[in-house]
């Protein structure tokens, strides 16, 4: 596999995120400190801040002067909605083109991906 050579601040971005996603911080939750994220995932404290501003641009994160950071109401559907477009539109594409070029359909896929993706219905 290959090594994510992409910025830190886009590594971290994913790592918030992923933990959205999976329910770790609902709309209106607090967030680490920049410190406390850049401990948690041995970063530069200014590069969390970039990511964090990356996502306050956005809309997603409120800054309450001394008293932290918070998801913004609606930012969870938000964050589902991009990653969802940009599963579909950049990631989906290059695994049903090995699918087609494996002769491989819905009907051959492990019966344990269907149990995987049952899970995450109510989500």
């Amino acid at each position: 596999m290959a090594e994510d050579v992409r910025p830190v601040y886009l590594r971290l971005r994913d790592i918030i995120t992923a933990s959205i996603l999976d329910g770790v911080y609902d709309d209106g939750a607090m967030l680490p400190s920049v410190r406390a994220l850049a401990a948690a995932q041995g970063a530069n404290p200014l590069t969390v801040a970039k990511a964090y501003q990356s996502f306050q641009d956005d809309g997603l994160i409120l800054v309450r002067r001394g008293v932290g950071l918070f998801l913004a109401e609606g930012a969870s559907a938000r964050v589902r909605a991009a990653e969802r477009a940009r599963f579909l539109g950049s990631v989906w594409p290059p695994v049903a083109q090995q699918m087609r070029r494996l002769g491989l359909t819905h009907a051959d896929l492990p019966q344990d991906v269907s149990q995987d993706l049952s899970l995450g219905e109510d989500a």
